[in-house]
């Protein structure tokens, strides 16, 4: 089969690689679509490989039909081979197949295309995980979801909504915040020429402070802004695009009972993920049917682009996901 290698002049390529090798408790994908995550881009980078047992190449997400099947996956009954899916990944997505344990597939919401469906498993089982595993979310929590323009926060903004939270997304432009728009933030902060701390802390005082930060960006502003969460706020990092370092005030943080939490979803085990993705899929694939939360595609390209796919992500001016197509 094939599967996109980083080549020798260091970009993408659409290169032969082994079958996958199918495990008793797994099936054989084969995948028509691939999910982008930013994570794609730190494992480029050196800096986020795959968990051992997962391939080398890139793709934490994917949407495709079930070819082949393990006997302990088949023998669970769940799934059929020429099931419709889509599934979490450890790695492997931008291929023509994957090896995938049975736990880690979901069905595709009704309603949605083959191309929707693999923009989900990654960016709504981490919002799941931060908003209701890690945040504890509650109907009338204030939720911060830090680059609001993120693939990511095309998702976390509509589901916190329509689990009854109040959301304010922070952007850098005036131009960022009209094309998030329609995810219908209850507040954009721009921060280009607004303070985040002035923002929460008028938000504290009108009656709405922050109650769970979701923050990919990390650097100064976290230590800044601790102190201006609400009493037993929980600041969850899961990277720091902005810098590694900041300083946190202790005697504040415990005063005020705020924890800072630092996760991902690549680092769970698969038994951990796996009933992760059947509360997402009890829980919030109904939202999904209905169209209250849906993922948004920025942009749609063939497999063989995936060099500028991983381009468009990385000037950071895509609003919403990418996905790529692997098979018509």
């Amino acid at each position: 089969m094939r599967a996109i290698l980083v080549g020798k002049d260091d970009r993408l390529c659409w290169a032969e690689v082994k079958d996958p090798c199918v495990k008793d408790d797994e099936v054989l994908l084969e995948i028509h679509a691939a999910g982008l995550n930013r994570a794609d881009l730190l494992q480029r980078a050196g800096q986020y490989p795959p968990p051992p047992g997962w391939p080398e190449w890139f793709g934490l997400e994917a949407s495709g039909i079930i070819r082949a099947m393990g006997p302990a996956a088949q023998a669970e009954g769940r799934w059929h081979v020429g099931d419709e899916v889509c599934a979490l990944l450890g790695g492997g997505g931008y291929a023509e197949y994957a090896a995938v344990p049975s736990g880690m597939l979901m069905p595709i919401p009704k309603g949605l295309t083959m191309t929707e469906a693999a923009a989900l498993p990654e960016a709504f089982g981490a919002a799941y995980l931060f908003l209701f595993v890690e945040g504890a979310l509650k109907p009338g929590n204030t939720v911060l979801m830090q680059a609001g323009a993120s693939g990511l926060a095309s998702v976390v903004i509509p589901m916190a909504r329509a689990f009854g939270a109040r959301v304010i997304a922070t952007v850098l432009t005036d131009e960022a915040a009209a094309a998030i728009a329609h995810l219908k933030a209850d507040r954009v902060v721009v921060t280009e020429r607004e303070s985040l701390c002035d923002v929460m802390r008028e938000e504290r005082e009108a009656g709405h402070g922050v109650d769970i930060a979701i923050d990919c960006l990390g650097g100064e502003t976290v230590g800044a802004c601790l102190p201006c969460m609400n009493r037993g706020g929980r600041w969850i990092m899961i990277a720091t695009l902005a810098g590694d370092p900041t300083t946190v005030d202790l005697k504040k943080l415990y005063v005020n009972g705020t924890r800072l939490i630092g996760t991902t979803l690549r680092s769970r085990t698969p038994g951990e993920k796996a009933c992760l993705l059947g509360d997402l899929v009890r829980l919030v694939w109904p939202k999904v049917e209905s169209g209250e939360v849906r993922p948004t595609i920025y942009k749609v390209l063939p497999i063989r682009e995936a060099e500028e796919a991983q381009r468009l992500m990385a000037e950071g001016r895509s609003v919403g996901k990418i996905v790529l197509t692997v098979k018509e």
